[in-house]
């Protein structure tokens, strides 16, 4: 364990440091958990915060290789939520305790949606005299509309990456002005420039993809001073051009295992940010937002989306969760949770010590 934590605490650690604990098994891989746990209760005590998860709209201009909603994909059913449902959502979130809410869609970026975004959020600001944090996952977008929503009152946004790696972005990605890396790096500066804590990930497992890679995205994530990461597991989806290449992919359980190493070492390298327990990790293990939640991470997203639209945002095959209600999800979340030694901020909108420290 000490020999872990003296590569582990220099400030410069290497990528072949970071390759050599990705590979770790057996009697390695678990003094890393441990040590990840530490760190976790160290700097952040056993908390765990709630986003309640509103999947707004699967309509997406892009057509990302590895994705069910990508606009080439005609066998789903497009929608978007109404105001009236997104403000019960909201509701929802605000009478269950859950402080925060996450609005998530497909990628859209034309007035109609921006302005629709950000009439949202303000009324959502009026539920509870502002009581609920409002994270955004929508995608790129000008730096104008960027600042209205901030503006509006949202104040984190996760903007996934995916790979930091440009070859390996462009594998994973048609190649046309809708798919530049740079404008999505751009885009992740432009977030951190106006004031949101921002937030990124990327998928674990991809094909094509090596250790070397993930170890490039940890330290990326640390270049980039994030105040929150999303990541999880790859999983193909039938109806997108990466499932061609299934027979490259490592076996699931290897990618879940994969998944976890990167959640501890991410937690070690970035002790104070939030850290999300995916609900990927929970369609290759049925404990899988817990185990993430042992290993480092320390928020949970239940989804609040109207039951009619979930089994039509599936970004990859066997998502969980698509057809329970919201006060189910709630009690079935705060059992696994309890269940790990961790307790739930109620009410609280849960922003990381590290975007308090930066301010």
């Amino acid at each position: 364990m000490n020999e872990l934590k003296s590569i582990l605490e220099t400030n410069s650690i290497s990528v072949s440091d970071l390759v050599s604990l990705l590979k770790s098994n057996g009697q390695q891989q678990q003094q890393l958990f441990q040590y990840a746990s530490e760190v976790k209760k160290m700097h952040l005590g056993n908390k765990v915060f709630f986003r309640g998860l509103i999947e707004y709209s699967n309509i997406c201009r892009k057509d990302c290789y590895y994705c069910g909603v990508r606009q080439s994909n005609k066998t789903i059913k497009r929608y978007q939520v109404s105001d009236i449902e997104v403000l019960q959502a909201a509701n929802l979130a605000y009478t269950q305790g859950f402080g925060s809410l996450v609005i998530q869609s497909g990628e859209t970026e034309n007035k109609t949606f921006s302005r629709k975004i950000e009439k949202l959020i303000n009324q959502i600001k009026t539920i509870g005299n502002g009581a609920l944090g409002i994270t955004l996952s929508c995608g790129e977008q000008s730096e104008d509309t960027y600042k209205r929503w901030f503006d509006a009152g949202a104040h984190r946004y996760l903007l996934r990456i995916e790979s930091s790696n440009e070859q390996l972005y462009r594998k994973i990605h048609p190649q046309n002005k809708k798919h530049d890396f740079r404008k999505r790096i751009d885009a992740l500066y432009s977030l951190k420039s106006i004031g949101y804590q921002l937030g990124t990930g990327v998928m674990i497992g991809l094909p094509f993809q090596t250790h070397e890679d993930l170890a490039n995205d940890l330290l990326f994530f640390k270049e980039l001073d994030i105040d929150m990461a999303g990541m999880g597991p790859y999983i193909e989806h039938k109806q997108t051009p990466l499932y061609a290449y299934r027979d490259l992919l490592l076996p699931l359980h290897e990618r879940f295992q994969l998944s976890l190493k990167m959640i501890a070492l991410l937690r070690i390298i970035m002790k104070d940010i939030n850290i999300a327990a995916t609900t990927a990790m929970q369609a290759i293990d049925a404990e899988g937002r817990e185990k993430a939640l042992l290993v480092g991470a320390n928020v949970i997203m239940p989804n609040i989306t109207p039951l009619k639209y979930r089994e039509d945002y599936l970004l990859y095959e066997d998502k969980p969760c698509v057809d329970e209600e919201a006060d189910a999800c709630k009690n079935c979340l705060e059992a696994r949770i309890h269940r790990t030694g961790n307790t739930i901020g109620y009410n609280e909108w849960g922003d990381s010590p590290h975007s308090m420290r930066k301010k």
